[in-house]
C-alpha cells in the first residue's frame, strides 16, 4: 500500500482486508467495556501477530470507569477513555509475542456498539485517538485498516497520528 493519505480499499486488498476485519470482530466479542466492544490485530506478511480487546486494565472490576461521564474527569485528566484500548492490549500482546516483527506490520480494527450494531468510523473528522496513534508510530505500526460508510479505508500510521491531533468534537 505505501502511499501517505486515507485511501478505500478496493479488489483483492479489500477481500484480504475483510479477513482480518472479520478476526479483529471476533477479538471484539471477548470485549467487557460497556461503551463499545473493540477489536484489533496486527498483521505481518499473513500472520496475526498480535490481539486485543477493550477493557478495564487487567480484567479488575475495580478499575472499571464504563458509567462515568467525560465531562467528570477534572481537565489534568488527559485520557478519559474508560479501559484499556483494543489497539493498545494488540501493541502489548505483539510486544511481548513478536516484537520483532511489528515494524512495517498493519492493524486492523472493528467497533460495536454494546448492543451489538456495528459502528463504522465515520469520516477523517473523526479520529480521535492520539494515544493509540502514538503506540502505533512507537512500535513501527505502518498502516491502520478499519471499516468506513463508504468501505474499507487504510490510513498510513502518520496521517491517522496528525488526524488524530486535528479532531474536534463536534
Amino acid at each position: 500500500m505505501g502511499n501517505n493519505i486515507m485511501k478505500y480499499l478496493s479488489g483483492e486488498e479489500e477481500k484480504n482486508a475483510e479477513i482480518y476485519i472479520e478476526k479483529a470482530v471476533e477479538v471484539a466479542r471477548k470485549a467487557t467495556c460497556r461503551r463499545a466492544k473493540c477489536g484489533a490485530v496486527i498483521v505481518k506478511d499473513g500472520e496475526i501477530i498480535g490481539t486485543g480487546f477493550n477493557s478495564p486494565p487487567g480484567e479488575n472490576e475495580s478499575e472499571r470507569r464504563c458509567e462515568i461521564k467525560k465531562s467528570m474527569y477534572d481537565r489534568k485528566v488527559t485520557d478519559k477513555t474508560c479501559c484499556v484500548h483494543a489497539e493498545q492490549r494488540a501493541i502489548m500482546d505483539a510486544l511481548r509475542r513478536n516484537p520483532e516483527k511489528l515494524i512495517g506490520s498493519t492493524l486492523y480494527f472493528a467497533r460495536f456498539h454494546p448492543n451489538g450494531e456495528q459502528r463504522f468510523h465515520g469520516g477523517e473528522d473523526k479520529l480521535y485517538c492520539t494515544i493509540c496513534t502514538k503506540m502505533m508510530l512507537d512500535t513501527g505500526i505502518a498502516e491502520f485498516i478499519l471499516p468506513c460508510r463508504d468501505g474499507i479505508c487504510v490510513y498510513p500510521a502518520g496521517e491517522y497520528n496528525r488526524k488524530s491531533f486535528d479532531y474536534k468534537k463536534l
